[in-house]
């Protein structure tokens, strides 16, 4: 067996970087040596502690990566040692009613890889084979470790159904809501992003996008005046607050679909008169499909999503703990990468 690096989340706010074994690629599953590993906000809740009961004190995290494949086992076809990967990381049971309805996406019983097993903040990680999805050979690995965020807003963009032209507005400004306000602006949305931190204001002006502070302005005003009383067909939630919840119905134009981005800690309160009034649709969005994944992909190859100016800072592996502890308290950074094989 091979020896390598990897890091273990071991409680209170600790990770340790130790010498362990890759695990060889059995029936139906691929070695990946992983490139870089983004810190998502899910990763930081385990950071928090929040999630100890669901990933335990020996928990290698990490999702958002990209890689290249190293060994792959018995049964896998179309990928071979040296192609770049990255991972959708579910892993779906095929037996529950979602599955059977063709929705493997929000199986009852999924397993989320690097929550639920092992994950990505290792120099090779061992996935089933299914996960995989190619990369073109010229894209930057770094660039590639973006795109398990962009399905996230490939998704939620797609199941907006946005029309080129539409007028969209964005309540949040932290990296999946720039992600979603580049993925509309992409689909040819009018995209306006509302959000109270000035760094991450500065960084979506600097994008290219109109934004509102609601602490200074009047969002649904602002809106008002900016379509002519009309409000905004598409809204997307993704701040995870009790003011964005009020604020996602009361910039809705009439018939406006609003999209659940955000996973809310407490219960919102929402208004479901103006639901009743401007006859409005709600739609949950949870993780990503495969067409997610490949138009993600695209988006980054063709230039549609701005991946140096998302990707504030990269640290290797062995600097985990510091990279977290950064992150933890730091206003400006967007996206924190981590190097995980030098090699890869």
């Amino acid at each position: 067996m091979t020896e390598i690096n990897a890091a273990f989340y071991r409680g209170n706010r600790t990770f340790a970087v130790e010498t362990t074994e890759a695990h060889a690629p059995g029936p139906g599953e691929v070695a990946v040596r992983v490139a870089y590993c983004g810190i998502c906000g899910t990763d930081m809740h385990v950071f928090h502690g929040n999630m100890d009961a669901r990933v335990g004190l020996n928990r290698t995290v990490g999702h958002e990566m990209s890689g290249t494949v190293e060994a792959v086992g018995e049964g896998v076809e179309g990928f071979a040692s040296g192609r770049r990967v990255v991972v959708r990381p579910l892993d779906h049971c095929g037996d529950c009613p979602a599955c059977h309805a063709g929705h493997i996406h929000i199986c009852h019983n999924l397993k989320f890889l690097g929550l639920d097993t092992d994950g990505a903040m290792q120099e090779v990680w061992t996935v089933p084979a299914h996960t995989l999805h190619a990369l073109p050979d010229d894209i930057r690995m770094d660039h590639a470790a973006l795109i398990e965020p962009v399905a996230v807003a490939c998704h939620d963009v797609r199941l907006s159904a946005l029309q080129q032209g539409e007028d969209v507005v964005v309540i949040g400004g932290g990296p999946i809501g720039i992600l979603v306000a580049m993925v509309a602006r992409d689909a040819g949305g009018r995209v306006v992003i509302s959000e109270v931190n000035p760094h991450r204001l500065a960084i979506a002006v600097k994008l290219g996008f109109d934004t509102v502070n609601p602490a200074e302005t009047d969002l649904t005003a602002a809106i008002d005046a900016r379509t002519d009383g009309k409000g905004a067909e598409v809204v997307f939630e993704v701040s995870g607050t009790q003011p964005g919840v009020e604020a996602m119905t009361a910039v809705a134009a009439t018939r406006a679909r609003i999209v659940m981005v955000a996973i809310h800690a407490v219960r919102p309160q929402v208004d479901l008169f103006r639901f009743f009034w401007r006859e409005l649709k709600l739609i949950g969005a949870r993780v990503y499909e495969p067409e997610d994944y490949e138009k993600a992909i695209e988006i980054i190859v063709s230039g549609g999503i701005d991946a140096d100016t998302i990707i504030t800072d990269i640290s290797p592996l062995s600097e985990i703990q510091a990279a977290f502890e950064a992150l933890d308290s730091s206003p400006t950074a967007m996206k924190s990468l981590i190097r995980v094989s030098e090699n890869a």
